[in-house]
């Protein structure tokens, strides 16, 4: 992406924002609407530790305000619409995760209108650490906020839709065989993928995932692979 011409100082003058006190986590918006950012630069106001900082206009300044050096523009976390479109931000993530091989120190939160399960899993194997919808409410919002500032992973629960996997059947009521083609459909694996690794057929594959569905309560592959998620202690979603 080309980020030339973009003067990170400047930025942060023009928004109006003082540099975040060393208590407070420091987070940035990266909007379609610029309305949106002094929302939620307002709702920020009165939370001694989230301090609204910056709101680059397009994904290119988001990126060069992540990767500044300058101390009074250190982002815990970045906002991103998912308006910008899924395919970009999915690009935008490989990107800066892969930049000059260093560790990203900015939370990521991707937020939008809808979010399904399939966009959620999408988001987060690309590295965002965040989901939202546009309608969460405050609470909800602070919450992610707090989360992904100290360095974990944070879902809206409404994202699973009916997918809540039932305590009635914990994973290790899955045979080896289910738990083999769970652990697959949990990183990604197509029928026919899972088929070809186990040397089965995609249609015992199925039947192996009617089951799975069965005992868990999940429905649909995303549901699974989301929950797995929560499972390994990868993203935390409220009760």
């Amino acid at each position: 992406m080309d980020t030339t011409g973009i003067d990170i100082g400047n930025l942060a003058a023009a928004t109006g924002m003082n540099p975040a006190p060393l208590s407070a986590k420091s987070i940035a918006i990266c909007d379609t609407q610029p309305v949106t950012a002094e929302g939620v630069r307002n709702l920020l106001r009165g939370i001694p530790d989230l301090k609204f900082l910056v709101a680059p206009e397009s994904l290119p300044e988001a990126a060069q305000v992540i990767r500044s050096q300058d101390p009074a523009v250190m982002i815990d976390v970045m906002i991103l619409d998912k308006g910008f479109g899924i395919q970009a931000i999915l690009d935008w993530l490989t990107e800066v995760h892969a930049k000059d091989g260093t560790p990203l120190r900015t939370g990521i939160v991707v937020w939008g209108v809808s979010v399904t399960e399939a966009e959620a899993l999408r988001f987060l194997q690309a590295g965002a650490r965040g989901i939202l919808r546009k309608s969460a409410g405050v609470q909800s919002i602070i919450a992610c906020l707090r989360t992904v500032a100290a360095g974990r992973s944070w879902m809206e629960d409404c994202v699973f839709r009916d997918s809540s996997r039932s305590d009635r059947y914990p994973r290790s009521e899955l045979t080896s065989r289910e738990q083999q083609v769970l652990e697959l459909v949990e990183q990604g694996f197509k029928n026919k993928e899972i088929a070809h690794e186990l040397g089965i057929q995609p249609g015992t594959v199925k039947i192996h995932l009617k089951h799975i569905f069965e005992k868990t309560g999940v429905r649909g592959r995303y549901g699974l692979a989301l929950n797995g998620f929560k499972d390994r202690g990868l993203v935390s979603v409220p009760a």
